[in-house]
């Protein structure tokens, strides 16, 4: 027993000491100084909310067409016996000019047969409008006041008046199918392709190739309807001097280069796209090949391009960036001197890439967070950043009062373990 006391003595004398010791040195151990300031919050990014005018503008794709395209085709047949150098795929063309000519031998001895027919049914008229003569003359001379029709030769003479009038008609239609051996254009333009050559022999309405003025191009563009309501155009527009439509720019790379040219709408097509519900927009484009091409860049059919559709401006604004709308109506506030976060529900009108444009909901002046923010909340603790024209970024707020700016690295490390503040 002795033995054990001897050995247990000791520990117990080191453990009271270790015990004490501890004791004594956490009541010697010295207050920790409470922060004067609230923990710094989660850093973001933002842009100031400024004031401006929005002006409408609606984006679309449509295919260049001419406004008029036909197909040449003659009116009667026979064999090709010239073709315009000029009426050739891709050729200028201009109007009244001679296209495509047929033989014309066939046609001109009609047109001989057929006066040979005038002049004998004129003869004809001739005689018998002296035999009608004698036969009135003759009962006349008997005294007869009921003599019949025939008696006085009015059928003979209404037969030979027609067969003159018939005659007549004929050697109309063999000269008119005579002119028609030359195919004219009938309008300035150019020629899309050709499907004829001299020597072939065509039919009456086959296709001799295509052409088409180059005058006025038009693209179909389609719109929803809220698109059709920010531009202010009605389902059954169309334009005129009192109610021009709205201005259009088109682009197209051509060559490799970046080209533009300006139009306007005219009208809307006169029914909705029952697949797409979308109604097409119709906008021209005058004379594509002077005065409408960008330099020496026309907008020819076929080409595909981005339109721009120009509307009204509407005034005194609020523009938000883009990023910093948070689904369709909100927007995340930053308070630089509170440190704080606010959300605001907006009365938003649109936005594009340029920005969110904003009836009411903010003020000028404010800062838009533009930073993704998970698990956000009314009132959580931030500390606002915006980047300057320098690349460098500003601390706004008590910090921001003291010029604190900093590398946009840097900004983002100062988070430590909070998430990243990335745009």
């Amino acid at each position: 027993m002795a033995r054990i006391i001897a050995i247990a003595a000791p520990i117990l004398i080191l453990a009271g000491l270790g015990v004490g010791g501890t004791v004594v040195l956490s009541k010697l151990k010295p207050e920790p100084e409470k922060a004067d300031e609230a923990p710094a919050g989660l850093n973001v990014f933002a842009e100031k909310i400024r004031e401006g005018n929005l002006e409408i503008e609606v984006k679309a794709q449509g295919e260049v067409r001419p406004k008029r395209e036909i197909v040449v085709a003659p009116q009667i047949s026979g064999r090709i016996s010239y073709v315009s150098p000029d009426f050739i795929d891709g050729g200028f063309i201009k109007q009244g000019q001679l296209l495509v000519k047929v033989e014309a031998a066939d046609y001109e001895l009609a047109v001989v047969r057929a006066q040979s027919s005038v002049a004998s049914a004129q003869q004809a008229l001739a005689r018998e409008t002296a035999e009608a003569e004698l036969a009135r003359q003759d009962i006349k001379d008997l005294g007869l006041e009921d003599a019949s029709p025939l008696a006085r030769r009015e059928p003979q003479l209404a037969e030979a008046k027609a067969a003159l009038d018939a005659a007549q008609a004929q050697l109309k239609e063999a000269e008119l199918a005579l002119q028609r051996t030359a195919v004219y254009a009938p309008f300035s333009g150019r020629v899309r392709e050709r499907d004829v050559d001299i020597g072939q022999v065509v039919a009456t309405g086959q296709s001799l190739g295509r052409i088409f003025a180059n005058d006025v191009v038009e693209v179909s563009l389609p719109l929803n309807d809220e698109e059709m309501g920010r531009l202010g155009l009605p389902l059954a527009f169309a334009s005129s001097t009192e109610h021009p439509g709205p201005k259009v720019v088109f682009a197209a790379t051509v060559g490799g280069i970046k080209r533009h040219w300006t139009g306007e709408v005219v009208r809307t097509a006169a029914a909705v796209n029952s697949q797409t519900r979308q109604i097409n927009v119709i906008a021209e484009l005058q004379d594509p090949y002077g005065k409408g091409a960008d330099g020496d860049a026309p907008m020819a059919p076929g080409l595909f391009v981005d339109a721009a559709i120009e509307g009204d401006t509407i005034s005194d604004v609020l523009i938000a960036p883009r990023a910093a709308l948070r689904g369709d109506d909100r927007i995340y506030v930053g308070l630089p001197d509170e440190g704080k976060l606010s959300i605001r529900t907006v009365d938003l009108i649109y936005s594009d890439p340029k920005g969110a444009y904003i009836r009411s909901g903010v003020e000028a002046g404010e800062y838009a967070i533009t930073s993704p923010i998970q698990a956000a909340f009314d009132g959580m603790n931030i500390t606002v950043l915006e980047r300057q024209p320098d690349g460098t970024v500003k601390t706004l707020g008590n910090k921001g009062a003291k010029d604190d700016t900093q590398t946009e690295e840097t900004a983002v490390a100062s988070n430590g373990g909070k998430k990243e503040a990335e745009e």
